[in-house]
């Protein structure tokens, strides 16, 4: 594949782990408490999923309207600092706001404002690792230990001081975004970015996209009632927020190692055998949170965060490198962010809310049976 550019910007590994780590501090800091932070300030649990469901549903629309912009612009950097700035503002509109329709407008503006980040970030560090030769999975490590940081600071602020504090935390978390993107390199002039130039139909038809969105969709959507519910329900259980958190940092911790060690794995099984993976350990994992909330369990149970996620992740981004060139890289990646994993997310979401209402930890079934779904189209990708 060409290079980026005739003459590419210096690789900063450190800059782009300050970047990517930036932007996931502040998935970390609103993902695990902020549908208990909705309930807290008065909203029902349908309610919950409505708000995070109709958040989920405006990434899909500005999701790739951002990829697209950046790729027109040639200068992702640029947009990711004023998209910083913007979903700082919109998380500390969450301390004004009241009532679904208040709640409902912050995570709006919120997710409208984060939803090109993760794939923004991902294509500038996919560059940055074609170009000098280093492995993908050694820059993003440093989102997931970020993460895991952040859940366990969000876990534990919010036992001592209560959760009044999360969108400060947020506000503070999305601000180091745009900083981390000032502190990138410039990129090079867009005239000079290699590669044929097209909308978002180009990024469609590259042969084997289409079949990744829905195998990423399948698989990734499986986490919906864990990132929506599964505060909630451990909570129900008696777990203290502190525990909640380190619950959550334990599925980092395993999903670092393989970011850190996987790549040796990437190679021998490839991407289709990746997904495969991330199937077979999601219908584990769904199964069994279904039927407990004793902890020991559930510590082994998040440990099958880093299969579930992050192979899938993994084979998801190599597939991405193979399949598209550069010029198309954040158009691809915010698709694949917007149309593989937000469509169904969004949909997953809205639907765990009743569920859980009616069936508890059986709405982890549902989740298994997504993954069940994804296992023949994993094997079908055998051949990219």
């Amino acid at each position: 594949m060409n290079p980026d550019s005739d003459t590419p910007p210096p690789a900063h590994p450190g800059r782009h782990r300050a970047l990517i780590g930036a932007v996931f501090a502040a998935i970390g800091a609103s993902q695990p408490f902020l549908p208990a932070y909705l309930l807290e300030r008065g909203l029902a649990p349908g309610e919950v999923s409505l708000v995070l469901a109709l958040g989920a549903a405006i990434r899909i629309l500005a999701g790739p309207l951002g990829g697209r912009l950046a790729d027109g612009l040639g200068n992702p950097r640029l947009l990711l600092v004023l998209l910083g700035m913007a979903a700082a503002l919109a998380a500390g509109g969450f301390t004004l706001a009241a009532g679904l329709l208040g709640f409902l407008l912050a995570q709006l503006a919120l997710n409208a404002a984060m939803a090109p980040m993760t794939p923004l970030a991902d294509a500038i560090c996919l560059a940055a690792a074609r170009r000098s030769g280093f492995e993908y999975g050694r820059l993003r490590v440093a989102g997931s230990i970020t993460y895991m940081a952040m859940a366990v600071l969000a876990g534990w602020l919010a036992g001592r001081f209560g959760l009044s504090l999360l969108p400060g935390l947020m506000a503070a978390a999305l601000a180091s975004v745009a900083v981390a993107a000032l502190a990138l390199p410039r990129p090079p002039d867009p005239a000079a970015r290699a590669g044929p130039r097209g909308g978002m139909l180009m990024a469609l038809r590259l042969p084997g996209f289409t079949s990744l969105l829905l195998l990423s969709g399948l698989i990734q959507s499986s986490h919906a009632a864990y990132y929506a519910f599964s505060t909630i329900h451990w909570s129900a259980a008696g777990h203290a927020p502190a525990t909640i958190g380190l619950l959550w940092a334990v599925a980092v911790l395993g999903e670092i190692a393989l970011f850190l060690h996987g790549h040796r794995l990437v190679r021998r099984l490839g991407p289709a055998g990746m997904a495969m993976l991330a199937a077979a350990a999601g219908l584990l994992r769904w199964g069994s949170m279904a039927t407990t909330t004793w902890l020991p369990a559930l510590l082994l149970i998040q440990l099958l965060h880093a299969l579930s996620f992050g192979a899938q992740h993994l084979a998801a981004m190599q597939l991405i490198q193979r399949l598209v060139p550069p010029a198309l890289a954040s158009t691809a990646q915010s698709l694949h962010s917007a149309l593989g994993v937000g469509l169904l997310m969004g949909l997953m979401t809205w639907l765990s809310g009743p569920l859980y209402a009616a069936w508890g930890g059986g709405v982890f079934l549902l989740m298994a049976t997504l993954c069940a779904l994804a296992l023949p189209l994993a094997l079908w990708l055998r051949g990219m």
